[in-house]
């Protein structure tokens, strides 16, 4: 669902901003040029999200695109979707976000389950969802750089899925 927060990573990217002003770079042409913006969801700028983000607005069918039909029906082609997170990513925040959960404007993480575009079915999440193509896992102790070489999380999230 995004990113908002100010991480070790965000500083070092971008030492000038906070993540209360990232906005105002990753909200135009030229900050959509850097993977980050591409995430970026101020959940205090939503309106300027939705019509200025290049990749995430558009993939989750938060505004009208002409391929959002063919990406819905792509999306559900999945026979598993295996969402993994943890609190101690360090990059990611909030952290549920790997799990489709992100701020409201208080900063309160919403589950998944109410997100406007799980609500909506806008890409088909809720449609796999209800039929059991989503897995979840939270693994606690695992930075962002280690997610895809520690033994655990391959172990307990995603060797069962690969038969």
């Amino acid at each position: 669902m995004g990113q908002y927060g100010d991480t070790d990573y965000l500083r070092y990217l971008f030492p000038t901003y906070v993540k209360a002003n990232l906005y105002r770079f990753c909200y135009t042409l030229y900050g959509q040029t850097y993977s980050i913006c591409n995430f970026w969801n101020d959940p205090h700028h939503h309106d300027m999200y939705i019509n200025v983000s290049d990749f995430l607005a558009p993939i989750n069918s938060e505004r009208p695109e002409p391929n959002t039909t063919e990406w819905r029906e792509n999306f559900l082609r999945l026979k598993r979707l295996v969402l993994i997170g943890g609190p101690n990513d360090g990059v990611i925040t909030p952290w549920e976000s790997s799990h489709f959960a992100f701020y409201d404007e208080n900063e309160k993480v919403v589950e998944m389950q109410q997100q406007q575009v799980y609500e909506e079915d806008t890409f088909g999440l809720r449609t796999l969802n209800k039929r059991g193509g989503i897995a979840i896992y939270s693994i606690p102790g695992v930075i962002h750089t280690m997610w895809h070489s520690n033994k655990t999380v391959y172990k307990e999230c995603i060797e069962k899925w690969l038969t």
